[in-house]
């Protein structure tokens, strides 16, 4: 017997390795992060390894057919986006930034591209037991910058020892 399909409806995947939480720190590592035009649009996200833990889900779960939406269950606006990665940062949010100290982006992107954002939930992956280990952008980007942020220390601690030796 055939197994039907499923369709994986994938959000926007962070991950620090690539893709599009890796083109954002810098701007926002430098003060210069905030919003995308009005910051009210939604984005629906989701964690690499959660993303991979669901496609995973899907292709043991038989009874997953149709879309599947492969987002967290808590998407965020832009504006909530942007305040969380600065404060994961240790940078101010946006809504605390002076002038100068960090720049909202002008909507000036075509509306499909960027600025249309929806907010998708994951109901089937909910109603088929599959738990996710960052519900939360914050828990979220905590996890992933948390190790990275340590992994800099590290290495800026072992670049001084050697500058020291020297």
């Amino acid at each position: 017997m055939a197994r039907a399909s499923c369709a994986l409806r994938i959000g926007l995947v962070l991950g620090i390795d690539g893709g599009m939480l890796s083109r954002l720190l810098t701007p926002f590592e430098f003060g210069l992060g905030g919003p995308i035009g009005s910051g009210r649009q939604w984005m629906s996200w989701i964690e690499r390894d959660d993303l991979v833990r669901l496609i995973a889900h899907a292709i043991a779960t038989p009874r997953l057919t149709g879309a599947l939406n492969a987002t967290a269950p808590l998407p965020v606006p832009n504006a909530t986006f942007a305040a969380e990665l600065a404060r994961a940062l240790g940078r101010p949010p946006a809504s605390e930034c002076r002038p100068g100290c960090c720049i909202a982006s002008p909507a000036i992107l075509p509306t499909s591209c960027l600025l249309g954002g929806q907010c998708v939930l994951p109901d089937k992956a909910d109603a088929t037991g599959f738990t996710f280990r960052h519900e939360t952008l914050r828990g979220a980007l905590a996890a992933m910058l948390g190790r990275r942020m340590a992994d800099d220390r590290q290495a800026f601690a072992r670049s001084a020892k050697i500058q020291e030796a020297r």
